[in-house]
């Protein structure tokens, strides 16, 4: 056996495992061992009732207090009961689990691990893991992995297989230069695979998963150095020169431009009538108006004579720029098309072929712009938004769809400017930092879990008033099995709490890509009330209706994920509200999270979440945007990101060819 063979070559993994792994982009052994845990059970002594922290993963001895109860909640099966130790007692809750009446009778003494919650004045756990006393002797102490999973394919079935697959850790080559391993003194690759998917400790765990992340950083900036090689020196072949309709369009604005997009629309137009190939980021706040900037670009394109593109990260994204820029530009002659994955084959045909006859001036959609039958007469002009969603690669596939036409790069990303310069090394960054004068600041509170029902009162005056509402629940537990469910529960909640006319929906990401676009766009039509998702809308639809946002756990994410998420309010006139709820009694908590009640500056946010966010703070959720990299997280782990920098720029000191580097292109293992 070796690294190379398929995954059914494993003992236990026949045809139809094989098929559930392949909905992982798991088709080999060598695929299986670089599928990372995304967290890590710990099993710890149990503590009191009484002394469980709210909000974290916790483990208590207890003993049945009730007869299980099965309640039929629509498509649910709620499976409730009591349990108690001398301190205190918990209702626990587990979902579509009828089985249990048959575990658990009263009296009975069992150990439970889950997060607790507060739930109507009551604690709460859901869906605790449960063990007899000797079964849980066997675990304390320990690390077990969570891996990755799709319906079908359990924690179970992937921690045997990889722990099959373990042996053959040393057929994968280490591919970084030998004198930057001893340079910078890092542990072999297969020893850090192996104490990343079973470490003996916490410490070890740090250890091997910050020699993985090194890996992806340094990939990553090896791969945009050459990027910058070969795009600094590009000759501009499409020049802009005619620049009226683009001053007239300006003019005719409702609104005076900021400082910040007058400066970005002056550097973007120095670029475009250079000698070489613009490649720029524009950063900005949610609300700083990057849009009008692109919009302006755009119009200088077709009155130049040229084509352009408008690549979006999500179809509702790409449908909201489409619906803005032809309302927009349509008076200045531009015609615009709109392309995504959900286009009908015979509208998408129409699309190919009038694009090749240079009938539409811009293209706007998803990942289908850069498909190999989209074929443009003469696209100049590149424009992405959200480019994290994106990556390198895919820029540069769309890039070639030209000769070598302009990029322009739009993120709301707030990410300190030290990283930003590391991370976009091939673009030049353009900062938008003020925002219309138009625009209310959000007002911000912080709160505990017993502000809750003030909320809600305060929800529904809003919804009376006419506007909606956004609700995010994020996952505390670690099993994405019961996101779905978490999300659902709440939403049930919710109708016994508000007035039937109120209309409530929920989203998560275990949805269809239709069943998403379905709800934002009726949420953005004014047909749903009160949204409860989880972070999926944190790129989502933009409803200037919205004028609540509440945040469960809020002391679960990342400050610069806050901020990017409250950024859904506070896009129309009236004043918008962003309520976070902590969890956690930890001072540090409600401090940590005060910086956000005390600004709106994303900038700052950003550079106070990089002071306060620990490398290797692992279980918190992750930072959005950061899902270029497999393991690696810009803000928890800034200090690899500046080493792999820094062993980047020690081999173009060294005049150490890059390009030997990444002749097997398969050694760059992210996704770029």
């Amino acid at each position: 056996m070796h690294i190379k063979e398929p995954i059914d070559s494993l003992k236990g993994i026949g045809p139809k495992t094989a098929l559930l792994f392949g909905k992982l982009k798991v088709y080999t052994i060598e695929d299986l061992l670089k599928l990372y845990p995304r967290n890590y059970l710990s099993y710890e002594e149990p503590v009191d009732v009484r002394e469980a922290e709210i909000g974290k993963r916790v483990t208590i001895k207890a003993s049945i207090q009730s007869y299980v109860d099965i309640k039929k909640v629509r498509s649910l099966t709620l499976v409730t009961c009591t349990v108690k130790d001398g301190t205190g007692s918990v209702k626990l809750v587990w979902y579509n689990s009828p089985f249990l009446k048959q575990v658990f009778h009263i009296g009975q003494t069992f150990i439970f691990v889950g997060t607790i919650v507060i739930r109507n004045h009551q604690l709460v756990m859901e869906h605790p893991e449960y063990y007899t006393v000797k079964q849980y002797e066997t675990l304390i102490s320990s690390l077990q992995p969570v891996y990755p999973l799709t319906e079908g394919l359990s924690n179970k079935i992937v921690t045997k297989a990889v722990n099959s697959a373990l042996h053959l850790v040393g057929e994968i080559e280490e591919r970084m230069p030998k004198e930057l391993i001893e340079k910078f003194s890092l542990m072999p690759f297969g020893e850090a695979l192996t104490g990343t998917h079973f470490p003996e400790s916490m410490e070890q765990l740090t250890e091997c998963r910050n020699r993985l992340v090194f890996e992806e950083f340094f990939w990553f900036l090896v791969h945009m150095r050459m990027v910058r090689e070969k795009t600094v020196k590009a000759r501009n072949q499409f020049p802009f020169t005619n620049w009226t309709e683009t001053e007239k369009f300006i003019e005719g604005l409702p609104f005076i431009l900021t400082k910040g997009q007058k400066k970005a629309l002056e550097e973007i137009r120095a670029d475009l009538s250079g000698s070489t190939v613009m490649n720029r980021l524009v950063q900005g706040d949610v609300g700083s108006g990057k849009t009008v900037v692109a919009q302006a670009a755009l119009l200088a394109a077709v009155k130049n004579g040229y084509q352009a593109a408008f690549m979006a990260p999500t179809e509702v994204l790409a449908m909201q720029h489409f619906e803005g820029v032809s309302k927009d530009l349509e008076a200045f002659g531009v015609k615009t098309a709109l392309l995504c994955g959900s286009t009908r084959l015979s509208e998408k045909r129409k699309i190919y072929e009038a694009l090749a006859r240079g009938e539409i001036d811009v293209l706007i959609g998803t990942h289908a712009l850069i498909q190999e039958k989209v074929i443009y007469r003469n696209i100049a002009l590149v424009i992405t938004d959200e480019q994290h969603r994106f990556g390198v690669r895919q820029r540069m596939a769309l890039s070639r769809k030209g000769e070598e036409p302009h990029v322009l790069v739009m993120s709301a990303t707030p990410i300190p400017r030290t990283l930003a310069i590391i991370m976009y090394g091939d673009l030049d960054i353009s900062v938008i930092k003020d925002m219309p004068a138009s625009r209310k600041p959000i007002k911000n509170c912080v709160v505990g879990p017993k502000y809750r029902p003030t909320a809600y009162k305060f929800m529904l005056e809003q919804i009376k008033e006419g506007h909606q509402i956004y609700i995010i629940c994020p996952m505390v537990e670690a099993s994405e099995n019961v996101e779905a469910e978490n999300v659902a529960e709440y939403r049930e909640s919710l109708l016994d709490i508000f007035p039937e006319k109120v209309v409530i929906s929920c989203l998560h990401g275990k949805m269809t890509p239709d069943e998403k676009n379905g709800i934002m766009t009726e949420f953005g039509a004014g047909k749903i009330d009160i949204l409860v998702s989880t972070t999926v809308i944190e790129v989502g639809i933009n409803n200037p209706n919205a004028t609540v946002m509440m945040i469960e756990n809020a002391e679960k994410f990342g400050l610069a994920q806050l901020h990017q998420l409250r950024g859904r309010v506070g896009r129309g006139d009236s004043q918008s509200y962003c309520i976070m709820i902590c969890s956690s009694e930890k001072k540090e908590a409600a401090e940590r999270l005060n910086i956000l009640n005390t600004s709106n500056d994303g900038f700052y946010i950003a550079n106070e979440d990089l002071k306060l966010r620990g490398p290797g703070d692992f279980f918190g959720v992750r930072q959005s945007g950061d899902m270029l990299f497999h393991l690696g997280d810009i803000y928890n782990h800034a200090d690899i990101l500046k080493q792999a920098n820094d062993a980047v720029a020690y081999l173009e000191k060294e005049k150490y060819p890059l390009e030997k580097l990444v002749e097997d292109d398969s050694v760059y293992s992210i996704q770029l």
